[in-house]
């Protein structure tokens, strides 16, 4: 059975290139991860950080849609913490108003930034301090008149317009199995962060698949597994491509945030020591080595779709790396609509 396969974009920030740079290579690779044959094409939601651009999802995921023709584009995810719930049904319902049937909304519950940045964003200390994510998933479907609200709520009569577009198909991410758990328990399609936990991957996804209860939205379960994969046309030269987001992300965890490095800087930093050395958190290899890991995990976490995200230097490798996957996976490429 051919699985879906599809990808996560989160906006990589190059040294020696601008922030606007990385957005206009999202819709460059957007592009051409349409016409491969990719299923879905997803933004991520990060603040403050100068290592990725995605700040703003609601607002990438228009532009990406006008400039596709069939693929899925959605959000991975939009932070629900961050926003109002009812301006989140909003701006995807009119989304969906607008791209009919290739919307996704893919909900998050981390900050997606530093601690000062998240209360900027949510204006007050009452809101950095709430753990109320259940609470606004349900405002959210309320707002969308997927489910009712309770008698006597305040909100009870407001709508979120435009009231004749229905809610994108709504996907809970995750990296923990209170996640999955949630999924499961509200009838949510599911995508894990294999990228940020791999560890958990494949018992996070079984619990979501073994615990799921239909709902209105979705009778069976559906998953996803996300995860940091790299390809190249041979492995050492994949493994040298790897070095600039391993030492950007141990600089990220040193607090010291900056772009992805030059793999002549990264290799300079890390020491031509660090090739080949196997890492748990992105899969490395040509395109079938890499294919072959993906459906290993896959398998054993029973999932439905594998979602990709590669982060490297030069944006002519992050083409060629999905080229590469897509060739391996032998997906059916798009013909443009002429």
């Amino acid at each position: 059975m051919a699985h879906r396969v599809s990808v996560l974009d989160l906006s990589p920030v190059a040294a020696g290139q601008t922030e606007a740079d990385a957005l206009r290579h999202t819709l460059d690779l957007a592009v051409l991860c349409d016409r491969l044959g990719y299923h879905r094409y997803w933004l991520a939601e990060h603040h403050g950080g100068a290592m990725v651009a995605s700040s703003a999802p609601e607002v990438l995921i228009g532009h990406v849609a006008q400039a596709t023709e069939g693929i899925r584009v959605g959000s991975g995810g939009m932070m629900l913490p961050n926003h109002s719930p009812l301006k989140v049904a909003e701006q995807f319902k009119v989304l969906e108003a607008l791209h009919p049937g290739r919307i996704d909304l893919g909900i998050g519950r981390a900050p997606g930034t530093d601690q000062i940045t998240a209360y900027a964003l949510r204006r007050s200390r009452e809101a950095m301090a709430a753990d109320d994510f259940p609470e606004q998933m349900a405002e959210l479907l309320a707002f969308s008149g997927l489910r009712p609200w309770p008698a006597r709520h305040p909100f009870g009569h407001v709508r979120a317009a435009p009231v004749d577009a229905p809610l994108p198909p709504i996907f809970l991410l995750g990296s923990s199995d209170f996640s999955a758990r949630m999924a499961a328990a509200n009838g949510f399609a599911f995508a894990f962060a294999a990228q940020i936990n791999p560890g958990l991957a494949v018992d996070a996804l079984r619990l979501y698949r073994d615990e799921f209860k239909p709902s209105p939205e979705l009778d069976a379960p559906y998953a996803i597994l996300s995860h940091a994969v790299l390809c190249a046309d041979d492995e050492a030269t994949a493994q040298r491509l790897a070095a600039p987001a391993r030492l950007a992300f141990r600089r990220l965890r040193m607090g010291r945030p900056g772009p992805i490095p030059t793999v002549e800087e990264a290799l300079a930093e890390l020491g031509e020591g660090e090739l080949g050395k196997r890492s748990e958190r992105v899969i490395v290899g040509t395109g079938e080595q890499v294919r072959t890991r993906l459906e290993e995990t896959r398998e054993a976490a029973r999932a439905d779709e594998v979602m990709v995200l590669t982060t490297v230097h030069d944006h002519a490798d992050r083409r060629r790396s999905y080229e590469l996957l897509a060739a391996a996976y032998t997906l059916p490429q798009r013909d443009p609509v002429p």
